[in-house]
């Protein structure tokens, strides 16, 4: 029967089932697996269940960060399929990740800086410091800042002189030319 067109025999089960069958290999000579799908099915299942891992069923993956089986609407999609970690998983280790990858600081080293700001923005030193801080052209980390604070510099295009002439302006100090003569304005020095 090995002879006829369209079917091979399960190196496993030992019954002859047709090619489709059977997934691909293009090492072996014929282009297929040696075994048969529902062979290489139980095999896992089998395989799994001693370290506790029961089979997943269908429309369901399991996660390689916490462990669960969940329903794929549970999963971030990654090109054809679907992501290796949750979104569950993947919301949690984000905020690492983001500081590691834009800031190179882990998350202690962020908590050190707090502390040693005693918890407080260094700007407006009320408000609490949640916000990284970084120079936008060296990437430096300059400190931890509250929201507002670092929405302003990032505002003010981190430009020293744009912010003396903001704090100049808050005092009072209005930067406008100041009418001297008809036609003739003095600049505030």
């Amino acid at each position: 029967m090995e002879s006829e067109e369209g079917v091979k025999r399960c190196v496993r089960c030992g019954e002859h089932k047709p090619h489709a069958a059977f997934d691909r290999r293009r090492s072996n000579l014929d282009g297929l697996q040696r075994h048969c799908r529902d062979c290489r099915t139980n095999y896992h299942a089998v395989a799994l269940e001693p370290a506790g891992l029961a089979r997943v069923p269908e429309g369901h993956k399991r996660c390689r960060g916490c462990g669960e089986v969940k329903l794929h609407s549970e999963w971030h999609r990654k090109g054809d399929g679907l992501a290796s970690r949750c979104k569950a998983c993947r919301a949690a280790e984000g905020p690492a990740q983001h500081l590691r990858r834009k800031y190179g600081l882990s998350e202690s080293d962020r908590d050190e800086l707090i502390a040693s700001q005693r918890g407080v923005c260094c700007i407006c030193l009320s408000a609490p410091a949640t916000h990284v801080d970084h120079c936008h052209n060296t990437g430096r980390v300059r400190g931890v800042l509250c929201f507002n604070c670092n929405s302003g510099l990032g505002l003010l295009k981190d430009d020293p002189e744009a912010m003396y002439r903001a704090a100049a302006y808050l005092e009072g100090n209005a930067w406008k030319p100041t009418l001297v003569a008809p036609g003739v304005y003095q600049l505030p020095s």
